[in-house]
């Protein structure tokens, strides 16, 4: 049974009613970012109840030692963790001598809370009674500044409603912080020091270990009924925390209003011994501007990322409101500004998978940053990669390979492989394939050859080195095997011959040696100073094209499909539709051993190889395949139901195609699967917009341009979607039984529709 308590709406999230079983989901679903800092929806002030705090800066990281119970030569010496950050939101409250607890409260009425995604900010209103019998009206509104992503901004609202009350405001830093997912306990920060001067406070502080340093700062002051008080603030303080306490008397139906500026300066940006001062500089600047001002800027910017980043559905606003979400948290997780950041699958909104890179980014991000951001955001993804190329190399030889062959991590902060399950760190290599085509993908979209001379050959060249050295040539069969490996369904571990790894391996080799000659005939300074690096014999070559051409890959003649693996036909295979409903998800209810040994498919595995290569296969050939293998899957990865969208809409299928869609924009919304209090599924959001621009609206590039083979659910009325193509940006509506393109640009744009050319001219409406 999925969840169902989000109200419909368009453009925002909207919660009524408190129900204390919902805190955690909603603190995950209400979370909120910038691209360089983010946090749960948790309540500014004190809640009693279960609750899951969190607040987290991006890039910030500790090395937690890795926990197992039997060392394996190879492993990783630890887990990064994305830390739980110092608390700035904190605003204590009490009324009459009574703390404000939403848990404790006698009654609470008229409980609501909005994230508006058209705007970028989070608010909160309710009617409380207090143990005391005194009643409250309480109204919070909070952001994330995207335009000085180092400050946050809250405003919180009390009126007395049946008294005079005295209000005791007590906003507060607090760096004696947790994570819940830590190892061993461990303290992850240091306090340096605990700075305040008048209604500017701050504590220093350092990760422990990455001696990451961090300012933690606010900046307050109190109104009532609009007008600035200035009174002076009571301070508490503690080796790791810091308060200021305002008491003000209030009378019935006047309105006691706390400003908040807060927020993280990080010396990834500037000089360590200056992060107090500038801290304090930026918090004074801001305070001129005001809240409304700087929301007023907020709602700007975000006005500016919807220009491009909208896509719009008529008459179906639950599939609207999916949508919507993941478009806005993919945004609030990451911008693009900075090389050195990548998008961690929880984003801002919890702590599980470490909040590190896994291979989502090349396989599911940046088809979304590439076609709704200019393209140095796609390049900046890909940068990060190339950055770590020596990392990559470092991995491969600690298990083994030689020569520059590179093993991308499964999960990195630094370039380094920081995952311990040996099942996935040392066997779900097709991770390396995803880089690779990332390479190609963003040269495909972008035409902008240059990154590969500059950087990708290298890497291209380690990977393939890489697939070279692990395949095995095997007598028996006269071919190359891949063995002890786990494809990307992870319900199958260390199976031979997966079939996706095995095809992305093959290719990944014959796309470096096309690119060695590429840039050989037409960059040859970049070629000589790669192979005076590399040191790359055409004898080697020779090798990686051998294994490539010999590459074996599993089929059955009766079935007249790839297997997924050596073996699969073993397996007693019964649809997963025959399963009891009180046995789902399956990952919560069986051993892994049970598992392990079912024909159930935990992600598209087999079919996401026919979503990256489908010019090599048939429609018929994937129609095959998506029947055979489609009833074996459960879906319990996020990233499982939008390449089955987008295979069910090129199969014409639509109200699968549909049915996944939802799946996959409202994974989260309505929690499918029963874990969204953990933190949201952000890396999936981007195949949710695949779904709809790649699965309805079929685009393609294909002979170097746009093609669109568009349709449309008929639940909706019409969609609409741009992509920015090669700096010209193409606006795609289609409606019911035909479609309109607009083009911003200076150029006629040809492009491909229904495989008919079709010429559109800057700023006239064509409509096929």
């Amino acid at each position: 049974m999925n969840q169902d308590y989000i109200k419909p709406d368009n453009w925002s999230i909207i919660e009524e009613g408190f129900d204390i079983n919902k805190v955690k989901s909603s603190e995950s679903l209400f979370s909120i970012g910038n691209g360089a800092m983010g946090q749960r929806a948790n309540f500014e002030e004190h809640y009693s109840g279960p609750t899951f705090q969190g607040s987290y800066i991006a890039g910030v990281y500790y090395p937690d030692k890795t926990r197992v119970g039997w060392w394996k030569n190879g492993y990783p010496e630890y887990f990064a963790k994305v830390l739980n950050a110092p608390n700035w939101i904190g605003i204590n409250v009490t009324v009459n001598g009574e703390a404000l607890d939403l848990f404790t409260c006698v009654k609470v009425e008229n409980f609501r809370r909005e994230l508006n995604m058209q705007e970028g900010w989070l608010s909160r209103s309710f009617k409380a009674t207090l143990q005391n019998r005194t009643e409250i009206q309480v109204e919070t509104k909070r952001f994330l500044s995207l335009d000085v992503d180092e400050v946050g901004a809250i405003e919180y609202n009390v009126t007395p409603l049946n008294n005079d009350a005295d209000i005791n405001f007590t906003p507060y830093l607090d760096c004696g912080i947790t994570n819940e997912d830590s190892n061993w306990d461990d303290k992850f920060w240091d306090v340096l020091s605990v700075y305040y001067e008048n209604n500017h406070a701050c504590i220093l502080s350092r990760t422990m270990k990455t001696h990451f340093y961090v300012c933690t700062s606010m900046r307050t002051l109190v109104s009532l009924n609009g007008t600035v008080l200035n009174q002076k603030n009571k301070v508490k303080e503690t080796a790791n925390y810091i308060e200021f306490q305002y008491e003000n008397k209030v009378s019935r139906g006047d309105t006691l209003t706390l400003t908040k500026f807060g927020g993280y300066t990080v010396d990834r940006n500037h000089d360590t011994n200056e992060l107090i001062s500038v801290a304090k500089g930026t918090l004074d600047g801001i305070i001129k501007k005001g809240f409304n001002a700087l929301l007023d800027m907020q709602k700007a910017a975000w006005a500016k990322i919807w220009e491009m980043a909208d896509i719009t559905i008529q008459g179906d606003v639950k599939a609207q409101q999916g949508i919507r979400f993941n478009i806005f948290q993919l945004n609030q997780t990451y911008l693009g500004k900075d090389a050195r950041l990548n998008i961690g699958p929880k984003g801002f909104t919890g702590e599980k998978y470490g909040g590190s890179t896994y291979w989502d980014t090349e396989a599911y991000c940046i088809p979304f940053y590439l076609a709704t951001k200019n393209q140095k955001v796609a390049r900046n993804l890909l940068k990060y990669r190339y950055h770590h190329l020596d990392k990559a190399i470092e991995n491969a030889e600690k298990l083994g390979f030689t020569n520059g062959a590179a093993l991308y991590p499964m999960v990195t902060m630094n370039g380094e492989e920081c995952h311990n399950e040996w099942e996935i760190t040392f066997e779900e290599i097709h991770r390396n394939g995803a880089i690779a085509y990332a390479i190609f993908n963003y040269h495909r979209f972008t035409s902008d050859y240059s990154y590969i001379p500059e950087k990708g050959l290298e890497v291209l060249i380690g990977i393939a080195r890489f697939w070279h050295q692990r395949a095995t040539f095997s007598e028996a069969r006269k071919k190359y095997v891949i063995l002890g490996v786990t494809g990307p369904n992870e319900y199958e571990n260390n199976v031979n011959n997966n079939f996706y790894t095995n095809y992305i391996a093959k290719w990944c080799i014959n796309y470096a040696v096309e690119n060695i000659d590429i840039v050989e005939k037409d960059y040859p300074s970049d070629f000589t100073r790669i192979m005076n690096k590399v040191k790359l014999s055409k004898a080697e070559i020779t090798q990686w094209k051998a294994v490539a051409d010999q590459m074996y890959f599993p089929y059955s003649e009766e079935k007249q499909v790839y297997l997924q693996q050596d073996g699969f036909l073993d397996k007693e295979l019964i649809a997963a539709e025959n399963l009891d409903a009180s046995q789902r998800p399956i990952n919560q209810k069986w051993s892994w051993d049970r598992i392990l040994r079912s024909p159930y498919i935990k992600q598209a595995d087999t079919l996401q190889g026919f979503y990256f290569f489908e010019d090599d296969f048939t429609t018929e050939e994937l129609e095959r395949h998506f029947d055979f293998y489609e009833p074996f899957t459960v879906h319990e990865s996020s990233l499982s139901p939008c390449v089955h969208s987008i295979q069910a809409a090129k199969l014409n299928r639509m109200e699968q195609a549909y049915t996944f869609y939802l799946r996959t924009s409202r994974l989260d919304l309505d929690d499918y699967n029963h874990e969204v209090h953990e933190g949201l599924h952000i890396t999936s959001m981007a195949g949710t917009w695949m779904s709809i621009v790649e699965g309805f609206g079929g685009m393609r590039v294909k002979n170097n341009r746009l093609s669109f083979n568009p349709k449309i659910p008929k639940q909706w009325e019409t969609y609409s979607f741009k992509i920015n193509f090669r700096n010209q940006i193409l606006k795609v509506n289609v409606c019911q039984n035909e479609i309109h393109f607009e083009l911003e640009g200076t150029s006629a744009l040809d492009i491909m529709v229904h495989d008919k050319l079709v010429s559109i001219r800057p700023h006239s409406l064509v409509t096929v």
